[in-house]
């Protein structure tokens, strides 16, 4: 079994690479290739690829290369985690927005709509690269945001399915507080990618959210970084990027005032780096537990598993809709609980969703419609038509400054521009 990963070159690869090392058994991976087109850092992240495998005894071969036909050939799945522009654009994306006001995040909001624009036709020429060399390979996509990237990819006709770690994060977390094997515990997690609700947990047949919320309340909310009183209220527990919609004024306060984000990971990837080049390295550090993607190796190796080992399994999966909330077009690519085999993500029946969450996932839904449009057509009058759609913008001068800002900070990354 062939796998790919292009981004090899992340920081995040050996945690994901421990994954493949530990879960042999679930994924036998037979040959890793690592697709980068930075060499600098495959030069580090391969060799402690290597490292990491044998000291685990896993026979698997591991290679790198930054020729994306050659790692693509033959390989029955490629993930795609990669980040155009780097940080430094990530950086961009998290402080224009807040001169109008606005949140300035890299997958929602004005910075959002800037990575997917940079992100959807890099990845499209990605996927068909690989259809050449490997027509059955199915692509995983980790990529922000997942959403948009993986309804660009379904609608070019191609086998993929988005992934990203919220569900299995907040699954591990309850397991957790509730003193049971994480297997034991599954989640009606619904909506859209980082947009969505936990609207019950479910332990040996029983809802054990009330028990969750009451007992353990303080303590999600403090993960959150939302008032508890949200959970109390709503019966939910919401996601942590609801806290951009929650609370978005006080969020605009902290990141005017604090460090960004895009900042402290630089720092952190400079160090891990560094920590990456030591010979005798050969495990993952504990210092990548603060870079984020948390599980990211669990998840991606069982829906890589379910993919070509057509198990069939049930998984938090981004898919297209088909109906599954009645109230969103067929196409729309929505986050919730499917039954993953050979012939894709399946998702399952979801209970009606109350019009408090419907209302605000029809409309993200309408802007990621238009934010593929932007990033498929260009031009600036559909990226202000994105602006405007979206309901952490949403102002006809706030669209407008914000389409300039986004169009002169990534005239570089944008073919039309």
């Amino acid at each position: 079994m062939k796998l790919a990963v292009v981004g090899g070159g992340s920081t995040y690869t050996p945690e994901l690479v421990d994954g493949f090392a530990r879960l042999r058994d679930v994924l036998p991976v037979t040959e890793l290739v690592l697709v980068d087109p930075d060499a600098r850092r495959l030069e580090l992240v391969g060799p402690l690829a290597r490292r990491i495998l044998a000291r685990q005894g896993h026979p698997g071969r591991v290679t790198w290369t930054a020729d994306l036909d050659a790692g693509a050939d033959g390989a029955d799945a490629v993930l795609l985690q990669l980040r155009v522009g780097g940080q430094a654009a990530r950086l961009q994306d998290e402080t224009w927005p807040l001169e109008c006001g606005c949140v300035g995040q890299e997958t929602t909001g004005a910075g959002g709509l800037a990575k997917a624009l940079r992100t959807v036709p890099v990845v499209l020429d990605i996927a068909e690269r690989v259809r050449r060399r490997s027509p059955g390979a199915w692509i995983v996509d980790f990529t922000n945001p997942v959403g948009i990237v993986t309804r660009a990819l379904l609608a070019a006709g191609h086998r993929a399915v988005g992934l990203c770690n919220v569900a299995i994060g907040f699954q591990r977390k309850f397991a957790r507080l509730l003193g049971v094997a994480p297997g034991e515990v599954a989640l009606e997690h619904t909506g859209l990618n980082h947009l969505t609700w936990e609207r019950s947990v479910t332990v040996g047949g029983r809802d054990v959210l009330p028990r969750l919320i009451a007992e353990h309340g303080d303590a999600i909310a403090a993960d959150l970084r939302m008032p508890r009183a949200v959970m109390d209220r709503l019966g939910v527990v919401p996601s942590y990027y609801l806290r951009y919609f929650y609370r978005h004024d006080e969020v605009v306060r902290e990141l005017r005032d604090g460090p960004s984000r895009a900042a402290q990971v630089a720092a952190m990837e400079r160090e891990l780096l560094a920590l990456y080049a030591d010979p005798a390295l050969d495990e993952k550090p504990a210092l990548l537990e603060k870079r984020g993607g948390a599980f990211y190796s669990e998840a991606a190796v069982a829906l890589t598993a379910s993919l070509l080992r057509d198990t069939g399994d049930v998984q938090v999966v981004n898919a297209f809709n088909n109906g599954t909330l009645p109230f969103l077009p067929d196409d729309a690519v929505i986050e919730v609980p499917a039954a993953v085999d050979a012939r894709g993500a399946h998702p399952l029946p979801v209970r009606p969703l109350e019009p408090l969450f419907a209302g605000l996932v029809a409309s993200v839904t309408a802007y990621e419609h238009l934010a593929l449009e932007a990033a498929l057509k260009g031009g600036r009058e559909r990226v202000f038509a994105a602006l405007l759609a979206h309901p952490l913008v949403g102002q006809l001068d706030h669209a407008d400054r914000l389409t300039g800002a986004l169009l002169a900070h990534n005239r570089e990354h944008l073919a039309w521009a």
